[in-house]
């Protein structure tokens, strides 16, 4: 979970299409109208908040620290998993004391679950004022200045959730949280359709923005202070904007005075190219990580899943990886208990992990998104079985994860330094370049910073190192 904040957040001069709010549009936090945003869910989630931000402060709104003190409650959601709208509901029921409490308190629901759902949620839970999808962000100006007019005190909620089959959002400049890294959106929607996923239903169809306006983007950052990018989409590597392909752009983007890294997510394995990793291996700013979701090891699941792979094929592709990248993190999504799993297509994920070696895998409990092909499959996996299987996986992951990290004591590696450990305040961590964290103890360091260190132990999953002084 994410939430927007009020302290150092950057302002920025993009132009934004639309201006409607408060009747003293400037961006000076001047006036009473004030917002807070809450985020659920991916990385594309939180830039999407970022986006909403801008549109609002590029409109006179301020941000605020803590909901209490908001005018306008916004809830940013995720629809992927049925245990993310379970927290989303359950967070929205604790705003209803507050709108309770201030009638003139405003709430609206954003993102995935405002388009899966929509008017369903206004009418399960009335305290809600509106709801607005992915696609009609630029409305939210015109949404609140119709809520807040006392001329629409007894019109209908306000629900919003066309698709723009063009729609980008490459003029609208978002507000961010300074930092060292930050995320940039270069395409949205998805084409593929697996059968598990509502992202395509939510989302709509993949389309991206031109290779020139990401690079503005970028070049901005690099003025308000960032050193490291991380370019998203939902299918990052089929990108396309007419001219220029994900390969073209990582290189384009890598040429930018200023950033220091460049990272990517999320990647599919069918379009995962090799020209795409000599561009990596070719370009010492972009960075040996590549999050390539394998979700089942066995090819009977991935054609059920629509995946569009087999099992040899992904293996085909992580030696591929491997062949150009050295070394290389290489992290992945499991999904077990899918409808239809059997033992021996569960023990072949078991076994395509022990193979690969991942550095880590993030493993889901199969849950059935309503919509989508999957959930009108016989699901003849319980769910203690599900759990079973997901523990196995979880518990081999972390063996081999531990067992890597080992492998890397006494090694030398260069960290971005990201700012204080979180269990810390005394220690520094960074991030090696394969995407694995570091602290370094007892040290300080400026956030943003390259430094090269030495790997001297590693707790489990996590590494420590000793800084590197140079004469």
């Amino acid at each position: 979970m994410f939430s927007v904040r009020a302290d150092e957040t950057s302002k920025q001069s993009c132009r934004h299409t639309e201006k409607v709010g408060p009747k003293n549009n400037n961006s000076s936090c001047t006036l009473p109208m004030k917002y807070f945003i809450e985020t659920y869910g991916c990385q594309m989630n939180k830039y999407d908040s970022e986006l909403v931000a801008g549109i609002l402060e590029g409109a006179g709104y301020c941000p605020s620290l803590r909901p209490e003190d908001a005018d306008v409650i916004l809830v940013n959601t995720c629809s992927v998993r049925q245990h993310a709208e379970q927290r989303v509901l359950q967070r929205l029921n604790s705003f209803k004391a507050l709108k309770l409490e201030r009638p003139d308190l405003k709430i609206g629901v954003l993102g995935c679950m405002a388009q899966r759902l929509g008017e369903k949620i206004l009418v399960e839970k009335p305290f809600i004022d509106f709801v607005i999808g992915p696609d009609s962000y630029r409305n939210i100006l015109q949404v609140l200045n119709g809520v807040h007019s006392e001329q629409r005190e007894s019109s209908p909620k306000i629900f919003l959730n066309e698709y723009e089959s063009k729609e980008t959002y490459a003029d609208v400049c978002p507000v961010r949280v300074r930092g060292v890294n930050a995320w940039v959106a270069v395409m949205r929607g998805c084409n593929n359709y697996c059968t598990y996923c509502i992202v395509p239903y939510v989302r709509g169809r993949e389309r991206s923005r031109s290779a020139q306006n990401v690079i503005e983007e970028i070049r901005r950052l690099v003025d308000e202070g960032f050193v490291e990018v991380t370019l998203l989409g939902q299918n990052v590597n089929s990108y396309w904007d007419g001219e220029h392909d994900f390969a073209d752009l990582l290189a384009m983007v890598a040429k930018v005075e200023g950033i220091e890294r460049v990272r990517f997510a999320t990647s599919h394995p069918k379009d995962l190219s090799e020209k795409l990793v000599r561009v990596i291996a070719e370009n010492e700013k972009i960075c040996n990580h590549i999050h390539l979701p394998v979700q089942s090891g066995s090819t009977r699941i991935l054609q059920l899943m629509n995946r569009h792979y087999s099992r040899e094929d992904f293996l085909a592709k992580v030696e591929m990886i491997r062949k150009y990248l050295n070394p290389v993190g290489l992290t992945t999504d499991i999904i077990v208990g899918f409808p239809g799993e059997e033992e021996d297509d569960f023990r072949q994920t078991v076994e395509l992990v022990r193979e690969v070696e991942f550095d880590s895998a993030f493993v889901f409990k199969y849950s059935p998104r309503p919509g989508t092909r999957a959930a009108q499959f016989d699901d003849v996996v319980s769910a203690a079985e599900k759990t079973r299987r997901l523990e196995e996986i979880n518990t081999l992951q972390k063996e081999i994860t531990k067992s890597k990290n080992r492998q890397l004591i006494g090694q030398r590696g260069v960290i971005l330094v990201e700012g204080r450990s979180k269990k810390s305040e005394t220690d520094v961590m960074g991030r090696l370049e394969t995407n694995k964290i570091v602290v370094i103890p007892n040290t300080i360091l400026p956030k943003g910073k390259l430094v090269e260190v030495t790997i001297v132990g590693a707790d489990g999953v996590t590494l420590f190192g000793r800084v590197n002084h140079q004469n």
